[in-house]
């Protein structure tokens, strides 16, 4: 046991420690602590620049000065698609999110200056705690603790009042299906030479039998658990991590993302749950942990449910045929790119076998 622990924690160093900054990434030490001087308050001391290893879409840095630690979040340089890397929302969602008891990061200023270091950030305070990368790297005693916690935050988030925060313009109000439908369906036209019968059977099913409770809160989009921070010891969040896909959408299609781990394969390094024995592993069922939710936000059930799984196994399948067609057209050719994007179509399938249990 001893020794499985320390294998997590030594995973956890791996994956999420900070270290020297990379070549190429690099940023001017002189003028980020004159800028730290003049917007961040309490600011003092000598700064030290450190690069976390994760951050891939927008490169993220521990910050270091006067006994204190912040982070900061850059977009990366060069040419950007115009909505790309919007690291001004996600510093506009988590300062506004400060207000409320859903568990996020101080902010402290956000720099749209790019001369200041090359491209636009924004500094918050570097939460320190467990990062859980995998459901392996769980402690199994703390899993139906964790579990609920997960449970408990996106309820909170899904709770705030998004105008009283001051997010009323962070999104379009209502209908969010019709428009994530159009928008994959687009995606996922434009990226194939031959139609797909399944994902067109799948489109056209999600398009003519849309809920007809149409709500609107602040949604995360990609709400996962290795996209939060878990306190050292206690198996409490600290702060949701990863705002970049959040905007005002259906909470349903948030909270019915967050429950795939039911739908895919347990073991092998996953965060899937499927066909592993809850009781000894410390896992939830599915119908459990949806009845947490509902309890939390008001709700006596949820209708409609395979609806909204068949619709995040659509998305899942639109943003994947995306990625097949890069590979098609050479624009990526990693490994990891060829096998996500050969997943397209058995995504869509699997949506066509929630659509079935209707």
């Amino acid at each position: 046991m001893v020794d499985q622990q320390q294998e997590t924690v030594d995973r956890q160093k791996e994956f999420s420690g900070a270290g020297p900054v990379r070549s190429g990434f690099e940023l001017d030490n002189k003028a980020l602590t004159k800028y730290m001087e003049e917007n961040v308050e309490g600011f003092s001391g000598t700064l030290e620049i450190k690069q976390f290893k994760g951050g891939q879409s927008n490169p993220t840095y521990e910050l270091s000065a006067g006994g204190k630690k912040y982070a900061l979040r850059r977009k990366p340089s060069g040419k950007l698609l115009k909505s790309a890397h919007a690291v001004d929302r996600e510093y506009k969602v988590i300062s506004a999110l400060n207000q409320t008891d859903v568990p996020v990061a101080k902010t402290y200023a956000l720099c749209t200056d790019e001369s200041v270091i090359g491209s636009w950030f924004y500094i918050m305070d570097c939460v320190e705690g467990r990062i859980f990368w995998t459901l392996d790297n769980t402690p199994v005693e703390q899993r139906p603790e964790i579990f609920d916690a997960m449970n408990d935050a996106m309820a909170k988030l899904h709770s705030v009042d998004y105008k009283a925060v001051g997010l009323a313009d962070y999104g379009k109000q209502g209908s969010y299906f019709s428009r994530q439908i159009s928008r994959w369906s687009k995606q996922y036209q434009a990226s194939v030479d031959e139609p797909c019968i399944v994902m067109d059977e799948l489109i056209a099913y999600l398009t003519e039998n849309i809920p007809e409770n149409d709500e609107t809160s602040i949604v995360h989009g990609d709400y996962r658990i290795d996209n939060m921070i878990f306190h050292p010891t206690e198996p409490r969040i600290l702060a949701i991590l990863d705002w970049e896909l959040s905007t005002l959408g259906h909470p349903l299609s948030d909270f019915s993302y967050s429950c795939m781990a039911w739908y895919l394969p347990g073991g092998d390094g996953g965060n899937g749950v499927l066909g592993l024995d809850f009781e000894t592993q410390r896992i939830p069922t599915e119908q459990d942990y949806i009845d947490a939710y509902c309890r939390r936000t008001g709700r006596t059930s949820i209708d409609n449910w395979h609806y909204y799984m068949a619709f995040n196994f659509f998305r899942l399948s639109g943003i994947t045929f995306g990625i097949a067609g890069r590979v098609r057209d050479g624009t990526a050719s990693s490994p990891q790119a060829i096998a996500t994007g050969a997943m397209a179509e058995p995504l869509a399938e699997q949506g066509m076998a929630q659509v079935r249990k209707i």
